[in-house]
């Protein structure tokens, strides 16, 4: 299964027909197929690594929240446990499975009676066999035929689930908030959850801290710490202050990134630079481009403030640029600017071509302010 596009309206303050495409819309070079593209059936190319970019509140958590709200939907059947509204949300999903192209459409609604959690309804599902003949009408509506077999399901539950069928992970999303001391019970969770040996998390350890030569879990709440030399039973609480919080959350996302590389789910990462040095990104994006880790097709998908990072990118059109103006909207650099391919895109960003500048003369401001 690979989301292909997602369009949205009245999700949080996102303008209407808010979307998100990621199937590859410029030239395709051999290069790019190599390292930049996966191709999931003859000549549909989606991205191995995509990013949004903004200055602060332009709206680039907002978007990855609303692919996490699609992959939800698309791994559990559910929605539930999210920090927005669910009303009058018209969401509509293209997704790619098993040689056809679904295209799956509902308006979501809050229950108080379910808890936090989504009700489906509107929902149609229909599909086509994909062809790459009919590549440029993929989104075509009247190509789709509605998906027989469709019965009834509690209204919290999506039609989706007549097509995938089971449950299974189809992408992790990682927020920048930071998860305290559950960050070990989930790290030792993903390992057992996603068969990860503990050779896996040794390295891991030690591109964080090599003065670390073991963590175990002994229950949930206390590990074994072996550490320059010794070794020490302690409980989370005291782990969480012993190692450095980059060190903490960098070792639950290296584990996930393992995890995404050889089950071939996405993984969504907000301000993926939050607390790392920027060659741990830019090792994380050199993984996905590499088609001998990345043996699966999982893509990563992030936001960003680190815009040195996206000259890693050789193509323009899995970048899109994200402003708020009253409602978030998304400009895909390729679409949307005349920015010469050969030019540095930190460049373009530091000499404000997007309009994502800090705001210099209210910091002037400030600084004049402080001086009185």
């Amino acid at each position: 299964m690979k989301l292909l596009r997602v369009k949205a309206s009245h999700f949080k303050n996102c303008k209407d027909e808010f979307t998100i495409d990621f199937i590859a819309q410029s030239k395709k070079t051999t290069e790019d197929k190599e390292y930049e593209l996966q191709e999931i059936a003859d000549s549909l190319f989606v991205y191995n690594t995509a990013a949004f970019i903004g200055k602060n509140a332009s709206g680039k958590t907002t978007a990855i929240e609303l692919l996490d709200c699609c992959y939800s939907i698309l791994s559990d059947f559910r929605l539930e446990g999210k920090n927005y509204s669910y009303d009058n949300i018209n969401l509509e999903m293209i997704f790619y499975h098993e040689g056809y192209v679904y295209r799956y459409t509902t308006i979501l609604h809050s229950d108080s009676s379910l808890g936090n959690k989504a009700v489906f309804s509107d929902q149609q599902l229909s599909k086509k066999k994909y062809a790459k003949t009919n590549l440029k009408a993929i989104y075509d509506e009247k190509n789709f035929k509605p998906v027989s077999g469709i019965g009834i399901l509690p209204e919290d539950t999506s039609i989706v689930f007549f097509v995938l069928k089971k449950k299974e992970t189809r992408a992790v999303y990682f927020d920048s908030n930071g998860l305290g001391v559950d960050t070990y019970q989930l790290l030792f969770k993903a390992l057992k959850n996603y068969s990860i040996s503990g050779e896996y998390l040794s390295n891991i350890i030690k591109i964080f801290d090599d003065t670390i030569q073991d963590l175990q879990m002994i229950d949930d709440h206390n590990y074994r710490l072996t550490y320059q030399d010794k070794s020490e039973v302690i409980s989370d609480k005291e782990l969480i202050y012993l190692l450095s919080s980059g060190t903490t959350k960098g070792l639950l996302l290296y584990v996930i990134v393992v995890a995404s590389l050889k089950n071939g789910f996405d993984l969504l990462i907000d301000e993926v630079e939050n607390h790392f040095h920027k060659t741990l990104v830019e090792n994380m994006i050199s993984l996905y481009k590499d088609k001998s880790v990345n043996k699966k097709n999982a893509s990563l998908i992030f936001t960003t403030h680190y815009c040195e990072v996206l000259d890693l990118f050789n193509r323009q059109d899995n970048i899109w640029i994200s402003k708020a103006d009253g409602q978030v909207y998304l400009t895909n650099m390729y679409e949307g600017y005349n920015v010469r391919p050969e030019l540095l895109k930190s460049r373009q960003f530091y000499n404000n071509a997007f309009q994502t500048s800090v705001n210099y003369e209210e910091l002037m401001n400030l600084k004049r302010k402080l001086k009185k």
